[in-house]
């Protein structure tokens, strides 16, 4: 049996989960997902707890055994906690800055780079070289830092770039002048 799949999932205060139409529905105090079965999976609210089992052993089910918890999982942490990537940028001159709903990067290129949010996530300047990404969609969270990440990605010999909060940059070393 999948070692995540067998894990039961509490369920915080203040949040419900239901089961509609072949579809698992979660409603918090930041928003509501929903994620739809698949077949051969059933999910169980007993309680303040979440179960996920599988009906058989086919390959197929026990592949989407483990991956339906951990959907479900990180459905319920979004309605209720959020979720939030923060990034760095690195870069003499490189800087963000928001208008209205609207990212304006300037990273060395010779015009900004624009960038607006998709529904559901929030984006916030926390500073001229700081930026956080918030949502209650972990996917969603993570999609967008990774695109904006693509604008400038860091590269490997003076670190210059967009990079996650923490990501270690492996650095190459430069020529060696001819003596």
């Amino acid at each position: 049996m999948s070692r995540i799949g067998r894990k039961p999932i509490p369920v915080p205060s203040g949040t419900t989960v239901a089961l509609e139409g072949g579809a698992v529905v979660v409603k918090g105090p930041k928003g509501r997902l929903e994620t739809p079965m698949v077949p051969g999976i059933d999910v169980a609210v007993e309680g303040g707890i979440i179960i996920v089992t599988r009906q058989n052993e086919q390959k197929q089910t026990k592949a989407f055994h483990g991956m339906i918890r951990a959907l479900v999982a990180n459905m319920v942490t979004g309605v209720s906690a959020g979720f939030k990537k923060d990034l760095e940028i690195v870069g003499v001159g490189y800087r963000a800055q928001m208008q209205g709903k609207k990212l304006i990067l300037n990273l060395g290129y010779s015009n900004p780079v624009e960038f607006e949010a998709p529904e559901g996530i929030e984006l916030a300047v926390d500073g001229p070289t700081k930026l956080s990404v918030k949502g209650i969609d972990k996917q969603a969270v993570g999609q967008v830092s990774a695109i904006i990440r693509g604008f400038r990605p860091p590269e490997p010999y003076q670190g210059k770039g967009i990079r996650y909060a923490g990501e270690h940059i492996i650095r190459k070393a430069g020529k060696t002048g001819a003596k």
